[in-house]
């Protein structure tokens, strides 16, 4: 095969991804010095499109990249009001009272957001800087120099036939080069795999954790909206057949956001947090609340939850890991923007350090001292102990000895130092011969949905032509193992319905049908599958969901 030609385009720095961390990346690049040339490239069809989030966010990362962000009219306007806590039973509730929790627990000074929104203003505030922000534009490869080190990406490739080789409409895309390659793709991104991978990143940190998010707007009655609550709940639907929890946060126009979170080191293979999400929405407090409402969109993502004992090394030849593809979620307080922001200045002080000495292509040690030694670690530092209590433990002690551990860390010390977290999300699955199956009541069409009628909320779409981009490593064991040991988790973690097992007549064993158009890029399948079988990778440009505003 002939090598395929490119056009190429050189910049300062190249920045994969327009989320929080990206674009806040951007924005301190041309703070600090207008000269420079940088680029964001994202591949949802418009910046926003594939950011989702609870969200309540901590402004202090946003205070320091933009002080006067309220002046230039951010989309930041629902200061939280009231915090509730809640352990559920399964017709009952019992409220947590807020002063045994910790400060960091502490809601004061926050706002309920759309982070879509949120990027899509901050994506303005970059281009009246004059960074060039390329939305639908995936970047499948990354590009190396002579010396091993990130030189740049492969972004726009379209227009492949579904066997992988160039279609009549094919266009090779280009090669954005850079001094500097910042990865900012968000949890599991496929580049940043590859860069953790290459360069031995994780080699001294744990394994990296991982929660599913699902999400709802829901449009409720006036008389049930209270603007600026925040309320999170543990316990009932999961108990403990996993770890998780939900959140119902009441931003304004009388629309609530609805979430669900799953800790993706569930043993049963017969869960599906999809369906724990929507049996959660029939608690008598949530039934009440959501009531004559209607819901107007849905989506999912993963999260990353290892905090700070997984945190893999952050600079490597050419470039860094930001925010969320590196894993800078606070677990307890359900945050990760304010630290991907913080990344995102960091790298960008350290890359713009490191060109006024006109270097290029090393590796930049600076951005990750800065990391482990400033307002980023002394965040996640204070909870580290809260999810391996949690995974070993079970919730009671987590909550118990969690919170006391949180309390020491105040003062500046732990009596546990910092625990592991052992087995990977996937290790931690258990074959089904070990397990029952689970009765999932069937959906009701009004509190509750089945999944492909909520995917159609999440207005995703991928064109049907090209190679699908959910990969196999070996076709063989989606039926050998996750089939015939795991009994097909597959169809059950995934929250779009992509995956499922055709049984034909006269077969000895089912059909393995990846159905790609449904996916909504939450990466669960390639965190959670037992064989480590399915790997993600970016589709063409634009494809995927189109949030509006979560």
């Amino acid at each position: 095969m002939t090598e395929i030609e490119r056009e190429e385009m050189e910049y300062d720095v190249v920045i994969v991804g327009a989320g929080p961390a990206g674009l806040s990346a951007a924005i301190r690049l041309k703070q600090l010095d207008p000269e420079l040339q940088v680029v964001v490239l994202e591949k949802g069809s418009e910046v926003g499109a594939h950011i989702l989030s609870g969200a309540v966010l901590d402004p202090c990362g946003l205070n320091k990249l933009i002080p006067d962000w309220k002046e230039k009219g951010a989309p930041i306007t629902v200061p939280v009001r009231q915090d509730n806590f809640y352990m559920l039973g399964e017709a009952g509730k019992v409220r947590v009272p807020n002063f045994p929790m910790p400060p960091l627990m502490n809601n004061h000074g926050n706002y309920i957001v759309s982070m879509a929104n949120v990027c899509r203003w901050m994506a303005e505030q970059a281009e009246a800087l004059e960074v060039e922000i390329f939305p639908g534009m995936a970047c499948s490869e990354l590009v190396y120099g002579d010396d091993g080190e990130v030189a740049g990406v492969v972004a726009g490739e379209f227009g492949k036939d579904a066997d992988g080789t160039p279609g009549p409409a094919y266009e090779p895309g280009m090669v954005l080069k850079g001094k500097y390659v910042f990865l900012s793709e968000g949890v599991r991104g496929s580049l940043s795999k590859q860069a953790i991978a290459k360069y031995d990143l994780d080699a001294d940190a744990e394994p990296q954790k991982y929660g599913l998010g699902m999400k709802e707007i829901w449009e409720i009655d006036p008389d049930k909206h209270r603007e600026g609550t925040v309320t999170h709940t543990m316990g009932w639907p999961l108990g403990s057949n996993a770890g998780g929890g939900s959140f119902i946060y009441h931003l304004d126009n009388n629309q609530v956001y609805v979430g669900f979170v799953v800790h993706l080191n569930y043993k049963n293979p017969y869960l599906s947090p999809y369906m724990e999400f929507q049996r959660f929405k029939h608690h008598p407090m949530v039934a009440e609340l959501l009531k004559g409402g209607k819901r107007v969109a849905y989506g999912a993502r993963a999260i990353s939850e290892g905090g700070w004992q997984s945190l893999p090394k952050l600079a490597f030849p050419g470039g860094a890991l930001l925010g969320c593809s590196a894993g800078m979620v606070n677990v307890p307080r359900i945050k990760g923007n304010h630290n991907a922001m913080l990344s995102g200045m960091a790298a960008a002080e350290a890359a713009h350090a490191a060109l006024a000495e006109d270097r290029s292509g090393d590796t930049l040690d600076g951005y990750d001292a800065d990391v482990r030694s400033g307002p980023i670690a002394k965040d996640l530092k204070k909870v580290r102990n809260v999810k391996p209590l949690w995974s070993k433990y079970g919730l009671t002690t987590s909550l118990m000895v969690g919170g006391l551990d949180m309390w020491t860390n105040t003062l500046g010390f732990s009596v546990l130092g910092t625990l592991g977290h052992g087995k990977t999300d996937a290790d931690a699955t258990e074959r089904s011969i070990r397990h029952t199956p689970i009765n999932y009541p069937k959906p009701d069409g009004t509190l509750s949905f089945d999944r492909l009628t909520n995917v159609s909320f999440a207005a995703t779409n991928h064109e049907e032509s090209q190679p699908a981009h959910l990969k196999l490593t070996d076709p063989d064991l989606a039926v050998s193992v996750d089939w015939n040991k795991y009994a097909g988790p597959s169809t059950r973690y995934c929250p779009a319905g992509v995956y499922e097992f055709v049984q034909e007549e006269d077969a000895a064993q089912p059909r393995f049908v990846i159905n790609f158009q449904n996916c909504v890029h939450c990466k669960t399948c390639d965190i959670k599958d037992p064989a480590q079988n399915i790997t993600w990778t970016t589709p063409q440009g634009g494809d995927g969901p189109n949030y509006p505003n979560m």
